[in-house]
């Protein structure tokens, strides 16, 4: 890992965020910017995002809308972000195409790799109640919830519930690259 960008090295999912850093209107227009500019097959784009800030109306209705095992630590988080693609199927929990959810998954991606750039941090949530989120944000028809990005600053592990800590300050673990090439 030695020559791998910081970035890259550096980055982590934590549950533990500081209960008090906001997110400031240009890191916010950052992150946004750099999921923006993420590789699109045939620069569709189809990625669309809602941002709500601690404790705003939008936060609450991506938080209310969140496993809850999640609220108990992403009711710390400066920002929640709903990452959303737009298709053409009706049903707000309808799975998205292949290269859609890659293409959302890329955007993601970017903006994580800058919030690590900023000096913040992402968790990703995929066990969302997308239904009451399409509802709750009065999101367009065609405009599906698929993650919730949990975004800010570091803060104390041992502020978590005690069935959380464990899991926080255990050691990062990846599967050894060997694993990940085929034949």
């Amino acid at each position: 890992m030695a020559d791998l960008t910081p970035l890259l090295a550096y980055r982590w999912s934590p549950l533990a965020f500081h209960p008090t850093e906001e997110l400031n209107a240009t890191d916010a227009s950052l992150l946004l910017e750099a999921a923006r500019w993420a590789p699109s097959l045939g620069n569709r784009q189809p990625w669309r995002f809602t941002l709500g800030h601690r404790d705003d109306e939008t936060w609450k209705r991506i938080l209310v809308n969140l496993p809850e095992r999640d609220q108990r630590w992403a009711h710390r988080a400066a920002a929640l972000l709903l990452a959303a693609h737009v298709d053409g199927d009706t049903a707000p929990d309808a799975t998205p195409p292949d290269g859609v959810a890659y293409d959302l998954g890329q955007a993601v991606a970017h903006l994580t790799v800058q919030a690590t750039a900023l000096g913040l941090h992402v968790r990703q949530v995929l066990t969302v109640d997308r239904v009451g989120l399409s509802a709750d944000l009065h999101l367009p028809a065609d405009v599906r919830p698929y993650a919730v990005l949990a975004v800010g600053q570091l803060g104390d592990p041992l502020s978590l519930p005690a069935d959380l800590v464990a899991e926080e300050t255990g050691l990062r673990r990846r599967r050894p690259l060997a694993e990940l090439l085929l034949g």
